[in-house]
């Protein structure tokens, strides 16, 4: 099992660019792995809180001012500079208001995972990544009335609760592992880890895969134009943010870049309302695949950028 666990560790990201196919190849299973997809969000949060390194993530979270710059890029400047972009009427209004939805949309939790895979700064990613979803429901329901004239409702008590509840436990069981593997042995067990992380979140990339087979399969079209939308705006929106915060260094830029592209868009559908269009919801779901194989295509150009000396101890060739 160690063994398997270092092997997925160190190819993290081809693993996860093949789960992402399975989903597809295989719309049974990914039926089947939808449902562990809430119980595995805590599990992504507990290995990865195991893994990354306090000291870093409380330095981040004494900085408020640059967690919150961020954030505030993040929740809203992102959204606004795509909204700018596309206000000419350049693409469907369809898919118009998916990509301003996306990028209002918090990162996704398994960025802070997928930074450290690549070398960048995932304690940094894992802070943001926190702040910006706690922050969701009081910056997406205005931006979307605003921008798009469309309605959302996010009962934030209970987001907030549901949410609060997850980041505790995880955090608490995290704090055990952490004790009982001790600091001595944490960096000879990082691979271990590493494999764990990845064994999570190839369960989320086989999940996210549900009920696209179909789509694809009905509408291949519609499928073919929304992926090709989706594998250009994750990169541009990585670019923008990484360009926005270039004064953090190169490491925590590319980071920013990281989080900014791998939007959290699947903590919006519970919100929409019954008469959204569908073709929102396809975008949402095809535009998981950028977030899932870009990083092992991109692996190599992280590694040039910022130096094999600085990568994390995960090797994901």
């Amino acid at each position: 099992m160690n063994r398997l666990l270092a092997f997925l560790g160190s190819h993290a990201t081809w693993v996860l660019f093949i789960g992402v196919f399975l989903g597809l190849a295989l719309p049974d299973l990914a039926s089947l792995a939808r449902p562990l997809l809430a119980p595995a969000v805590a599990m992504l949060l507990t290995a990865t809180l195991v893994r990354v390194d306090w000291q870093v993530m409380l330095a981040h979270a004494r900085r408020p001012w640059v967690t919150g710059l961020v954030t505030a890029w993040l929740l809203i400047g992102s959204p606004l500079l795509v909204a700018g972009l596309l206000a000419s009427g350049v693409a469907p209004a369809s898919l118009s208001t998916a990509l301003v939805l996306m990028a209002a949309a918090p990162p996704i939790l398994s960025a802070a995972p997928i930074a450290m895979i690549l070398g960048l700064d995932g304690a940094l990613a894992l802070v943001v990544g926190l702040a910006a979803t706690l922050l969701t429901p009081f910056t997406v329901p205005p931006l979307a009335l605003a921008l798009l004239g469309l309605e959302l409702e996010i009962g934030v008590t209970d987001f907030m609760m549901r949410l609060s509840a997850i980041v505790a436990a995880s955090f608490v069981v995290a704090y055990i592992i952490r004790r009982i593997i001790g600091p001595a042995r944490l960096p000879r067990v990082a691979g271990h880890i590493d494999g764990m992380v990845v064994v999570v979140m190839l369960v989320f990339a086989v999940a996210i895969m549900d009920g696209v087979t179909a789509a694809l399969l009905r509408e291949p079209a519609t499928v073919g134009l929304w992926l090709l939308a989706a594998f250009i705006a994750n990169p541009a929106l990585q670019i923008a943010g990484a360009l926005a915060f270039c004064w953090l260094g190169r490491r925590r830029a590319l980071t920013v870049g990281l989080v900014s592209g791998n939007c959290n868009m699947g903590l919006l559908l519970a919100a929409f309302p019954a008469d959204t269009d569908f073709e929102v919801v396809l975008y949402f779901a095809v535009a998981q695949l950028p977030m899932y194989m870009l990083p092992a295509v991109m692996l190599p150009f992280y590694r040039r950028l910022i130096g094999r000396s600085e990568s994390s101890s995960v090797r994901t060739g």
